[in-house]
């Protein structure tokens, strides 16, 4: 695990435009650093209920810019892979602290990946904790223990992953590629259609599937699976 840095982060919510980290936290070798800071925004409710962190509690911390931690997290940057969890919203969160993130492994979509026969409900990082029954210590929502349960996940994902490319070399390099690419989801998660197949929902209620790529298209959020994912099965079908 010497060539990764996992990594995690809570925000004041989960805006990639407009909200920011108010904790992170990363694991580099046997060294586990966590710290708080005051963001420049407030933290919101919902955060605040997820978390238990409050504005107060983060009133007195330093900012996130003049902290050593930033700086010592950059340089690691450059020369290791970077390896979180649903890693473009972490990713996005460092940009606008001006870190770069020149190479990255998302543990979500490689779980996606990997689960070719969609047995998998879930895909959040706290449900395959559980499903795939790690054997951790961590609350969850602590970016902390979060992150001991990211080092577990990945670790069962690249075992899994080396049994289909046996050299770990080309292993990484494959989940390295998974990770930049676009998921493709096979069937629905939510709704009304809610785990029946992308693919046989088109043949029954095509107009539905068209419908739910206008509204991904013009959302704000991190739509970029979905929007993939549902033109390519309205092409294919």
């Amino acid at each position: 695990m010497d060539d990764f840095i996992f990594l995690d982060t809570e925000t004041t919510g989960n805006d990639i435009v407009t909200d920011r980290l108010f904790q992170l936290c990363f694991k580099y070798k046997e060294t586990l650093k966590s710290e708080y800071f005051k963001p420049p925004l407030p933290i919101g409710v919902k955060a605040q209920s997820i978390t238990h962190v409050t504005n107060k509690m983060v009133s007195e911390k330093p900012a996130f810019a003049q902290s050593h931690i930033k700086q010592e997290l950059s340089e690691l940057l450059q020369k290791h892979i970077l390896v979180a969890h649903n890693a473009v919203f972490d990713i996005a969160m460092l940009s606008q602290e001006g870190i770069e993130v020149p190479q990255f492994i998302c543990t979500l979509k490689v779980a996606r990946a990997l689960d070719t026969n969609c047995v998998i409900p879930e895909y959040n990082l706290q449900y395959l904790r559980y499903y795939l029954e790690l054997d951790i210590e961590a609350l969850s929502h602590e970016a902390k223990d979060d992150v001991l349960v990211l080092e577990a996940l990945f670790g069962r994902l690249l075992q899994k992953m080396l049994t289909i490319t046996p050299d770990p070399s080309e292993a990484i390099e494959k989940m390295v590629k998974i990770s930049l690419e676009p998921s493709l989801f096979k069937q629905f998660p939510f709704g009304k259609y809610r785990g029946k197949r992308i693919e046989d929902v088109i043949m029954a209620d095509r107009p539905y599937v068209q419908w739910l790529l206008e509204q991904k298209l013009q959302s704000t959020g991190m739509e970029e699976d979905w929007i993939y994912t549902l033109k390519y099965h309205l092409k294919t079908s």
